[in-house]
């Protein structure tokens, strides 16, 4: 299997490219690795890298693809567990995939530490990946508390990965006890959220409501203005 999957990577130029960068980041600083030292280490020509990416960010976005397939093709949730713990063990999962690029991670957190515009750019890449997490963790992420679920969980997540790159005990225990730490003031941050919602779902309801009037209203004054008739109803003679 690890044959089939060397094979699989040499013959992909997009892998390569995201191999060769994660490689040069393990070896030196990221700001200093160039378009031309990734193709070189790739062994592809700029033609064919920029046919693969645009740019680094988009490979970086490309590894953070290869890692969510290795977390979600690990295994299922439990469903006989709570919600928390299900996404404890599909974050997890994230990390044991994370785990043999762990130096060259170390250098691109150092450097999105030093460069905000990059951080805020790779912040929609991180929320992306989560947004597959809990969904294989079955927790919903659609709408409004989804958003902010989404959101808070990247900045947990960011939290726990820094823990994760200092973490020298094998079993984690460090890592593991700072995100059931996050998983929790999240999940008590979310419920406040959802009740939030659930409180001012009516008063949302009356504001569209009032919004819809408020579009026929001025769609009468300008009809009139125009000299039109106002449009008739059903059944009028």
């Amino acid at each position: 299997m690890a044959g089939d999957k060397q094979a699989e990577t040499k013959g992909d130029p997009r892998a390569r490219i995201v191999d060769a960068l994660l490689a040069l980041a393990a070896e030196r600083r990221f700001e200093e690795i160039s378009i031309a030292d990734i193709a070189g280490r790739a062994e592809v020509s700029l033609a064919d890298f920029r046919d693969a990416f645009p740019s680094k960010g988009a490979i970086l976005a490309g590894f953070a693809r290869r890692i969510d397939r290795a977390a979600l093709s690990a295994g299922g949730a439990d469903l006989d567990a709570d919600k928390r713990d299900r996404l404890f063990d599909a974050l997890m999962r994230r990390l044991d995939a994370m785990a043999p690029y762990r130096e060259a991670l170390r250098e691109i957190v150092a450097w999105l530490r030093r460069d905000p515009i990059a951080a805020l750019a790779m912040n929609a890449s991180i929320v992306n990946s989560l947004r597959f997490a809990l969904a294989s963790a079955g927790i919903d992420s659609e709408g409004v508390s989804g958003a902010i679920k989404l959101q808070g969980l990247a900045l947990a997540w960011t939290r726990v990965v820094g823990v994760w790159l200092d973490d020298a005990e094998p079993e984690l225990s460090k890592t593991m006890a700072e995100l059931d730490r996050e998983l929790k003031r999240g999940e008590r941050a979310v419920a406040a959220v959802e009740g939030l919602e659930r409180f001012a779902a009516p008063f949302a309801a009356a504001a569209q409501t009032a919004c819809a009037r408020g579009r026929r209203a001025r769609e009468a004054v300008r009809r009139r203005a125009r000299g039109e008739d106002a449009p008739r109803s059903a059944g009028s003679p």
